[in-house]
């Protein structure tokens, strides 16, 4: 029974190449002439048959280099990459029409979906986010080369929408530095330093209040877990954090318990200055302490 299906499965796929052998398609590709197979990548091209279109331009573009119809080629032949999706493909091949052929009347067009080709091409948030600096460089590229574009507005939404991605992203890796300190202290200082680039980066983020008490925590955390050397400064600054909280979100939800946490943290610093001060003066009185003298033998 088996072998049966897989003799009818063979039979299948050589038929439907054979059927693939004698198709208009397949007798241009072999047969045709230069102008019949440019002629016919139009008419694919116009048909929305992108994968066909594609096929004879990719094929067509080496021939026809110093032709006039080289340069519509290479632009109709970036198209059919980016209808297939392809577009780190189409991205290449837009950047390319545009560089090589400067003073075309579809240059302009050319940069721009070059750019649209690196948005499509940008991933989800929460993976790596090089892809979306290069699309956010390349569409400000095209902004500032045609700020008088029709797709100057188009160009801007994408920025502001590639802009939130990197937001978002930021946000959940400070979050998770936060998360995960409890096993790390050096996730306890990554967060705050992950926080303190976000806010600088992101100052208008609704995610700021969040971030500005999970700051205080990290830092409050990080000086409970230090060294009783280094406990001092590292208070300091989360009672330093604490204020800026304060003074930026008054009426913030958080504000009880970060509240816990500098009071605390006043607390230890003002011990703890008093034991370095303790310390400081037994020093100064072991230094005037007369030294013991020696009786000379006999």
């Amino acid at each position: 029974m088996q072998q049966r299906q897989i003799v009818r499965v063979f039979w299948s796929v050589l038929f439907v190449a054979l059927l693939g052998s004698c198709s208009p398609f397949s007798k241009l590709q072999k047969n045709g002439t230069q102008e019949e197979k440019y002629k016919g990548a139009l008419e694919y091209y116009k048909k929305e048959d992108w994968y066909r279109a594609g096929m004879l331009f990719e094929e067509l573009i080496p021939v026809l280099k110093g032709s006039n119809e080289s340069e519509m080629a290479q632009f109709y032949y970036a198209y059919t990459q980016y209808h297939q999706q392809l577009y780190s493909v189409s991205a290449q091949l837009f950047k390319r029409f545009y560089e090589t052929f400067a003073r075309s009347e579809k240059a302009q067009e050319a940069q721009y979906m070059y750019a649209l080709s690196q948005y499509k091409d940008t991933p989800k948030f929460n993976l790596d986010q090089s892809n979306t600096v290069a699309a956010m460089s390349a569409l400000q590229d095209f902004i500032n080369s045609y700020p008088e574009s029709e797709f100057r507005e188009g160009c801007t939404k994408m920025i502001l929408e590639l802009r939130q991605r990197l937001e978002q992203k930021a946000y959940e890796k400070a979050k998770l530095y936060h998360k995960t300190s409890g096993f790390n202290i050096a996730s306890l200082k990554s967060a705050v330093v992950s926080i303190d680039n976000f806010q600088k980066e992101f100052p208008d983020s609704e995610y700021n209040e969040e971030l500005a008490y999970l700051k205080v925590d990290s830092q409050y955390n990080y000086a409970v877990n230090s060294l009783e050397t280094k406990q001092k400064e590292r208070f300091q600054d989360a009672v330093t954090f604490y204020q800026a909280m304060v003074d930026k979100y008054p009426s913030s939800k958080y504000l009880k318990q970060a509240e816990k946490m500098y009071e605390s943290s006043v607390k230890e610093v003002e011990r703890l200055a008093k034991l370095e001060k303790e310390k400081e003066q037994q020093k100064q009185n072991d230094a005037n302490r007369p030294a013991k003298v020696t009786a000379a033998s006999n």
